[in-house]
């Protein structure tokens, strides 16, 4: 997750600030052998949700800043199509429930991808991106493409180096973030971080502070905030259910032939 500089001090003190932090509870937070394996190449069309690779996070949220409560029944699959919806309801002390899937494996260097139709409304952040961290035992590393609701028409970049960020970059999304699916793509090297959207290279990392070196665990999550409004603007609480949609998430790792015909790694060399 990334934040305006004018709340970075604040969220400095919080630390639970990051959308990966707190997605496991204390109680949760045994490593499986199958989590601390690095995961291998794979494609999710969600058919339906694989239990054996998803972990549904349900009955808590990541800090004072998200205003909803993870819940597993706002994680749902039909017709080839995840959604992850936000509505109104009380559970535990938030009036709002929110959803959010991760993956027990961790991933490391390769072309991570997610074909995504993101929420638009101020206040809200619906993310693709990899995390690990203190939760996990491990430095905080992280990789983001997140959408600000309250302007549809681009995505921000980031990306975090052991608890360090500050490489916003925010780039368009042709048509608007919540009109369409689009691609998003990044591709992750010891030596490089490529950002894509729709196919097109539309960021590039080179600087060795910026990029990440320990494999990360797979987050999609849709979630709100009514006191970060110098981020992603004032909280307007919508008169009904809203959901961002995924239909496809793809990991290819470096070396492996492309998972699927239109994927990003099919091109590179």
């Amino acid at each position: 997750m990334t934040t305006s500089s004018s709340i970075r001090p604040i969220l400095a003190i919080l630390v639970l600030v990051v959308p990966g932090m707190a997605s496991v509870p204390s109680s949760q937070a045994q490593e499986t052998d199958q989590a601390q394996k690095t995961g291998k190449s794979f494609v999710e069309d969600f058919s339906s949700l694989d239990k054996r690779r998803w972990y549904v996070s349900d009955g808590w949220n990541n800090g004072d800043h998200q205003n909803c409560t993870w819940a597993a029944d706002q994680v749902k699959i039909a017709d080839g199509t995840l959604s992850l919806s936000y509505a109104r309801r009380q559970a535990k002390d938030r009036q709002h429930v929110c959803g959010e899937i991760q993956t027990y494996a961790r991933f490391s260097y390769g072309t991570y991808e997610a074909r995504i139709k993101a929420v638009a409304g101020s206040g809200f952040n619906s993310s693709f991106f990899t995390y690990i961290g203190p939760t996990h035992k491990q430095p905080w590393d992280e990789i983001d493409f997140e959408f600000l609701g309250k302007d549809p028409s681009t995505v921000q970049l980031n990306s975090y180096v052991n608890g360090k960020g500050g490489n916003e970059k925010l780039v368009p999304v042709p048509g608007n973030a919540n009109a369409a699916f689009n691609d998003y793509a990044f591709v992750w090297e010891k030596d490089s971080l490529r950002y894509y959207v729709n196919g097109k290279l539309v960021h590039t990392v080179t600087d060795p502070a910026a990029l990440p070196s320990h494999a990360q665990k797979i987050y999609l999550s849709l979630w709100a905030s009514d006191n970060l409004a110098s981020w992603l603007g004032k909280f307007s609480d919508p008169t009904e259910p809203v959901s961002a949609q995924f239909t496809r998430v793809a990991f290819t790792a470096l070396g492996d032939p492309c998972q699927f015909p239109e994927s990003v790694a099919c091109t590179l060399k």
